[in-house]
């Protein structure tokens, strides 16, 4: 029982162990107040999605491809949240936007298209397009002068 309260679901078929999340502290950049150069209100979310045990090589593999300039050449996923003025909301702000990721990862992937060929009236009416712009253009040279 104690090992459920500590993990985070995504899906139904998908937990990730809070163990596995490592949060870092840091002062946030930009223009603030009087705190700005005092507290560490920025929160910079690691996960290391590569040695996942809870993920499928499926998933991980698109996590990874999503993450982008996210996630380092080890496969860690790193996010940086700095846009609250609480450490606590930067952390949930973070670990939301972490959720977010793995479960657009986890969404199974789109049916491949199917290969279609247009209609022979689609075909006629650019046909007959064409000849149109064609004598339109051809309208605008200079006149003959025989």
């Amino acid at each position: 029982m104690f090992y459920e309260d500590r993990m985070i679901r995504i899906t139904e078929a998908i937990c990730i162990d809070e163990t596995e999340l490592h949060e870092d502290f840091l002062r946030s950049s930009g223009a603030g107040g009087q705190n700005t150069q005092k507290v560490e209100t920025a929160v910079q979310l690691r996960f290391d999605a590569a040695n996942s045990p809870n993920l499928p090589d499926a998933v991980k593999a698109r996590l990874l491809r999503l993450a982008g300039h996210r996630a380092t050449r080890e496969g860690v996923i790193v996010i940086t949240a700095q846009q609250h003025r609480t450490q606590h909301r930067n952390r949930e702000d973070a670990l939301a936007r972490l959720l977010e990721l793995i479960k657009e990862a986890a969404r199974p992937p789109p049916p491949p298209r199917k290969k279609t060929r247009p209609t022979l009236a689609s075909k006629v009416r650019r046909l007959q397009g064409k000849a149109l712009r064609s004598t339109i253009k051809r309208g605008r040279g200079r006149p003959d002068m025989d």
